[in-house]
């Protein structure tokens, strides 16, 4: 019978402390649900090349604790990487030059450039770089400033070049140090095609605080192969940031070379607008690269793009770079309210004008997203 009493005690006691685990098990698996309901999903979409990774870069450095020595030295490699793919792209453009224009003298390097280049081209090829040392550093920066391979650069829109090809050319001294290490604009401006799906979460900073809204931001890759992987991200969006390259008008896709970038802004805009899960998902539409368009535009007319072509000048200088950002704002405004059915034109949308590279800039615009979305939650929840 004392047997019989024990065991009976020695299961209690173990069921209680089962219970007791279940039930802390519980506690948290609800505290966690809680916590998910009020972090705020933010999807960045656009087509490669359009500033989304260095945006969600600038996330990281101006709402979290950045990148650390040892995320700093990872992009040594991708650094290097860039500077060769580009240096080949620039050689072997000017070959192409040199061979099909009609001016193409211009494009002929000196015959010491042209040993260079190939040599430089053959790296370029290749899938692993060689660390890019001071030898190398100066054997680029003779081709790079070799006038063929700056009247290629001219060209550039015709060949793929990089947006950062200019910032990494001009430091490939400092860039070739043995002790270097990348700095924060460096990371920056380093080009690394997004594959798959990278997310952070973070909080806005106000002017004194942190705005108390938590966000989870997913950056997907842009290029047509990487967008099977955004439909499972559609769901339960709190807003969509859609990035567009406005400086890139007059340029081409780098998987499809008969494709304006623009048009394929335009198509995947008006795509990702009429997905039936975004009925309710606010929209903020970032008119990216601001500081290559107010440049650009002065000397390429916006109607070389087809969607532009009705454009007419107006002045120069400033003013008609505001025109000309006007117009193409407008374009997209349009474009957002033809693609919007009549029950969702209560949506919330926005346009701003970004320069990814800037971070007061982000800065600046990420406060004015965070504010309208806060906005947009007290009036749903009827409190404004």
């Amino acid at each position: 019978m004392g047997l019989l009493c024990s065991k009976n005690r020695q299961h209690t006691e173990a069921d209680t402390e089962e219970n007791a685990q279940t039930a802390e098990i519980e506690r948290r698996i609800e505290q966690e649900t809680k916590a998910e309901k009020h972090i705020q999903k933010l999807l960045l979409l656009g087509a490669g090349e359009s500033g989304k990774s260095t945006i969600f870069k600038q996330i990281k450095l101006l709402f979290q604790t950045g990148f650390d020595e040892t995320e700093l030295k990872s992009y040594v490699s991708v650094i290097d990487a860039n500077i060769y793919q580009t240096i080949k792209i620039l050689y072997d453009g000017s070959k192409e030059f040199a061979q099909n224009d009609v001016d193409s003298s211009k494009y002929v390097l000196s015959g010491e450039n042209q040993v260079i280049g190939e040599k430089l081209s053959e790296i370029g090829s290749r899938l692993d770089y060689p660390r890019l040392n001071r030898e190398l550093a100066e054997e680029i920066g003779n081709l790079w400033k070799d006038s063929a391979i700056q009247e290629t650069y001219a060209r550039g829109n015709e060949l793929q070049v990089p947006d950062c090809t200019h910032y990494f050319m001009e430091s490939l001294q400092r860039l070739s140090d043995a002790d270097y290490v990348p700095t924060k604009e460096d990371v920056l401006y380093a080009r690394v095609r997004t594959t798959g799906v990278v997310e952070i979460q973070f909080s806005p900073v106000g002017e004194n605080k942190k705005s108390g809204e938590v966000y989870r931001l997913f950056d997907v890759g842009g290029q047509r192969n990487e967008r099977r992987k955004w439909i499972h991200l559609f769901e339960g969006v709190t807003a969509v940031i859609f990035c567009a390259a406005i400086n890139e008008y007059d340029q081409t896709l780098f998987e499809d070379e008969q494709k304006n970038r623009m048009m394929e802004t335009k198509e995947l805009f008006d795509w990702v607008l009429k997905q039936p899960c975004f009925e309710k998902t606010s929209f903020m539409l970032f008119l990216n690269k601001f500081d290559i368009f107010e440049k650009k535009v002065l000397n390429v007319p916006l109607n070389v793009c087809e969607w532009f072509k009705d454009y007419q000048p107006v002045s120069t200088g400033k003013q008609e770079t505001e025109h000309a950002y006007e117009f193409i704002k407008k374009k997209f405004e349009e474009l957002y309210f033809q693609s919007t059915a009549p029950d969702r034109v209560d949506r919330v949308f926005k346009v701003y004008r970004t320069t990814a590279l800037d971070q007061k800039v982000v800065k600046k615009t990420f406060k004015l997203v965070d504010e309208t979305l806060r906005r947009r939650n007290l009036f749903e929840a009827g409190l404004l």
